[in-house]
């Protein structure tokens, strides 16, 4: 039987607030097999952001474990959850998060540097094109669009082939049309790269793209189904 790439059990996050302790995910379960497309949804608040980020190692549980490969996060150093973002899994943040001094292909060849990976520039190049920017490669990011900015931060996210690509509602700050590119170039590179692709959006279009839908309230799981 194929083991799954995530395996959560009984995972909750509670922070200290001045009213006492607030508990933002309970007693979350679930599996998650490698290559699946899921969308996390559920109202603002819902917790699906604090989700994301536990899945991908960026934090720690309260209660509970991820296991990724085999591996719980929370038993590891920060320096080994680091190396495992760094080399198998990708980003891509609702506000791009692109740094201002580096071009576009500096941006994208950045975490494939410090990688070590020798042909960074070469592969940088190969996803510029492949989104469509190869020709915007030497400008900085105060001189690209909102959406030719999300399409770098994609290639970023992808210069590694990572194994998993997590993206927090990528689409949310763009136009209609622009958004509509940058959910096909996501579902795309998934497609052709066989990357697990976990997402969360508002947008019930773009989560009934996945082949799953998490729905979260109140920090809970209130629906785990195939779309």
């Amino acid at each position: 039987m194929q083991q799954p790439q995530f395996n959560v059990n009984n995972l909750g996050k509670d922070v200290q607030t001045h009213d006492g302790r607030l508990h933002i995910l309970t007693d979350i379960s679930m599996r998650i097999n490698a290559g699946e497309t899921v969308a996390v949804v559920g109202e603002s608040g819902s917790g699906k952001s604090t989700l994301l980020g536990l899945l991908a190692g960026l934090d720690v549980p309260s209660q509970g474990e991820v296991w990724f490969e085999q591996q719980p996060f929370s038993k590891l150093t920060d320096d080994e959850r680091a190396a495992i973002r760094a080399s198998k899994t990708g980003f891509v943040f609702q506000s791009f998060l692109l740094l201002q001094a580096l071009t576009a292909l500096e941006n994208i060849m950045l975490p494939a540097e410090l990688a070590g990976i020798k042909d960074a520039r070469k592969r940088a190049l190969n996803l510029l094109e492949q989104v469509g920017l190869l020709h915007r490669a030497e400008f900085f990011p105060g001189q690209l669009s909102g959406g030719e900015q999300q399409r770098v931060a994609i290639a970023r996210a992808f210069i590694t082939m990572p194994k998993v690509l997590f993206a927090d509602e990528p689409s949310a700050n763009l136009d209609a049309a622009t958004g509509k590119k940058i959910e096909d170039l996501l579902f795309e590179l998934n497609a052709q790269h066989g990357t697990t692709l976990i997402l969360v959006t508002h947008s019930p279009v773009l989560a009934a793209r996945c082949q799953r839908q998490i729905q979260l309230a109140a920090g809970k799981i209130v629906g785990d189904s195939a779309c």
